[in-house]
């Protein structure tokens, strides 16, 4: 891939690259024993880097709201988001290169067992402030109402705290908790599917927003995303096919 002087200039105005890390969900990216970041989208910020030929800075954050503003105001270069509309009001998007399933969790006496009860009045709602599961259904719930934790992985948390109906997250990390506290329980089917993409800013210009979308379909292409998805032994996320 040609990278032209006036592309790593709109990548990296400050001279070091700076990708926006979200360690709020497990199946991207995660804090290590040693304390540093890892997981997929550390492996393709190194990735891109490399090929830009320029120096990364991992600029973390424990929720995907902040990862998304750090981008949106500057603060980072570029980022690992799932794709949505109000994201995509200032951020261009490249294909999705994982999907990722969302699902909801009940308790184990719970009378629901189908996707198609959660939206009732009095049902009650939990999901990460600012995720794609908040964006996604502040949408799309018409009767029931949300809750919203501070992060995604403090989804069950509130959600037994507020003795609330229903928790709604990145499935890996639901059928976590369930193991780990019991009495709970998914529901049998999945409500969405996440396409989690790279961003940057559209005002960083077109010509960038282009060579990111190259770099992934690359990294799909090429195999780096499926071998660090089995590298970091994530399950519930599948390599997103070509655009």
């Amino acid at each position: 891939m040609a990278i032209s002087s006036s592309v790593r200039a709109a990548f990296a105005p400050t001279g070091k690259l700076r990708a926006s890390i979200n360690l709020g969900n497990p199946i991207l990216a995660h804090a290590g024993a040693d304390g540093q970041p890892g997981g997929v989208s550390v492996d393709l910020a190194r990735e891109l880097a490399r090929v830009l030929g320029i120096e990364l800075e991992l600029v973390v954050f424990d929720t995907a709201g902040k990862s998304v503003e750090a981008v949106e105001q500057g603060k980072a270069d570029f980022g690992f988001f799932a794709i949505d509309p109000v994201r995509g009001q200032n951020i261009a998007f490249t294909a999705p290169y994982v999907l990722i399933e969302g699902y909801y969790l009940v308790r184990q006496d719970a009378p629901l067992t189908s996707n198609a009860q959660v939206d009732v009045a009095g049902n009650r709602v939990v999901v990460g402030k600012g995720s794609a599961y908040d964006l996604f259904l502040t949408r799309e719930l018409k009767q029931a109402s949300i809750l919203r934790s501070p992060s995604s992985p403090t989804v069950v948390e509130v959600f037994l705290e507020q003795g609330a109906e229903v928790a709604a997250g990145v499935k890996q990390q639901l059928e976590a908790d369930a193991q780990r506290l019991g009495g709970l329980r998914l529901l049998d089917q999945r409500f969405m599917v996440i396409q989690q993409a790279m961003g940057i800013h559209k005002a960083r210009g077109e010509q960038a927003a282009e060579v990111l979308r190259q770099f992934v379909e690359q990294m799909k292409a090429g195999g780096l995303v499926a071998q660090a998805l089995e590298r970091h032994q994530i399950k519930g996320a599948s390599v997103a096919p070509a655009a």
